[in-house]
């Protein structure tokens, strides 16, 4: 793969991550928009949904890491990081368009979340903070108990991903070793997407499930300088949990690998 084939893809494909996942997030949580209120499995649901299209459009570029964690754990459980920095900048690059790109999805619905005239406050018509469409916000402000949280449910991310990995059968493309023509049945990424969906479900709870530095702070920089009305914080005191944990559980995940498997 050259660094324009890993850059673009990655690009792409985590634009598309953050395009379905803030999306969701947007879509339940913002004044008339048609699935307000719908709950955590559709949030689940939509950020597994956009694993799934965000990673089979970049595989055949880049593999479709979108995620540093997982580019992390690739890393440490190899030994080649030459390429560890570009796909760290497509990500980067990706989640902020891709943040920018559900903003202008529910451009109407950003630019009503105003109080209106008679609105009682506390009531389902206050204008509601933003930023847990963009990034995560833990649910009990706990610093040690957050990082764990993320260091945990990245292993159970990233740990999986190596091991499918390893199964040569369920990839994409010719096989390694095998006469040409013989190509993996390309369920490795859906399996990714429905093993994403279940962190959310089991593990999402306490601190909404960054397990991806690029999910969370790339929106998070978007955030802060989008102009929504009442948006709130960018809290960026808490920002830097949803990237250590994730970056400590990948590189953890890297070592189980490399050592038992």
């Amino acid at each position: 793969m050259s660094n324009g084939d890993i850059f673009t893809g990655e690009v792409i494909g985590t634009a598309i991550l953050i395009l379905f996942g803030a999306g969701v997030c947007a879509a339940v949580t913002l004044r008339y928009s048609k699935a307000r209120a719908s709950g955590w499995i559709v949030i689940a649901f939509g950020w597994g949904f956009g694993v799934l299209a965000g990673a089979y459009t970049a595989a055949p570029l880049s593999g479709g890491h979108l995620n540093p964690a997982v580019t992390l754990g690739v890393a440490v459980d190899t030994g080649d990081w030459d390429k560890v920095w570009l796909y760290w900048l497509g990500q980067m690059v990706g989640a902020m368009l891709g943040a920018a790109l559900a903003y202008l999805v529910y451009f109407a619905q950003f630019r009503a979340n105003t109080r209106t005239t008679g609105t009682t406050e506390g009531t389902a018509d206050e204008p509601t903070p933003t930023l847990g469409i963009f990034s995560t916000i833990p649910e009990i402000r706990h610093p040690v108990a957050n990082l764990v949280t993320e260091v945990i449910a990245t292993i159970s991310l990233v740990l999986p991903i190596l091991a499918f990995g390893g199964n040569i059968g369920i990839g994409i493309g010719q096989v390694p070793g095998e006469q040409t023509g013989i190509y993996g049945s390309g369920i490795s990424i859906l399996l990714v997407s429905l093993l994403v969906v279940g962190i959310g479900l089991s593990l999402g709870g306490p601190t909404g499930y960054a397990i991806n530095p690029a999910r969370d702070l790339g929106p998070r920089i978007v955030h802060t300088f989008l102009p929504i009305p009442n948006k709130g914080t960018s809290d960026w005191g808490y920002s830097w949990v949803p990237v250590a944990g994730p970056l400590i559980g990948g590189a953890l995940a890297g070592l189980i690998h490399n050592a038992a498997f």
